[in-house]
């Protein structure tokens, strides 16, 4: 078996800007108390150095209207190339700030806000992360998979991985 490793503060955001990068694209869960659960794919404009996580999306979106009732949502990123995993809870606001608009524009945002940058439909999602979790293999898949097996013929764990919860 893996080991753990908590982290708080400055090496948990470290290690949330890695993962959350390295995957860019998570299922944006809201709406934490109805079941099945609603969650999308949503690609990460950036992390910031506090930890903070910033997401366009449309002002009449069911997630906006989902964070309007309840703020409350769950993060799941996967690279699974790299058997690296992340999940992250925190709470989400919503911003028109033309600045952070501006500051975080790219040339693929035009594909869902055809009008650009003013376009009125535009929205920033500034999710607040206050607990999550990770899952990242040291060697990468290959290796993990090879130890994986190796482990099972000799009967013995050869695990290298680490998890561990991170807070901010």
């Amino acid at each position: 078996m893996g080991s753990t490793e908590n982290l708080r503060s400055g090496e948990a955001i470290k290690k949330i800007q890695e993962l959350a990068e390295a995957a860019n694209t998570c299922l944006f869960t809201t709406n934490l108390t109805k079941i099945p659960l609603s969650a999308r794919p949503m690609s990460t404009s950036k992390i910031e150095d506090d930890g903070s996580m910033w997401f366009f999306s449309r002002v009449d979106s069911d997630k906006n209207t989902d964070i309007k009732q309840d703020n409350r949502v769950q993060l799941f990123y996967a690279n699974t190339g790299s058997s690296e995993f992340l999940s992250i809870y925190g709470t989400a606001e919503i911003s028109t700030d033309p600045a952070k608009i501006e500051e975080l524009w790219t040339p693929l945002a035009k594909t869902w806000f055809t009008e650009g940058k003013e376009d009125p439909a535009i929205t920033l999602i500034k999710v607040t992360p206050e607990d999550g979790h990770y899952w990242d293999t040291k060697s990468g898949k290959i290796v993990s998979l090879l130890k994986i097996a190796v482990g099972a013929v000799i009967g013995k764990t050869m695990d290298d991985g680490l998890e561990g919860k991170v807070r901010i």
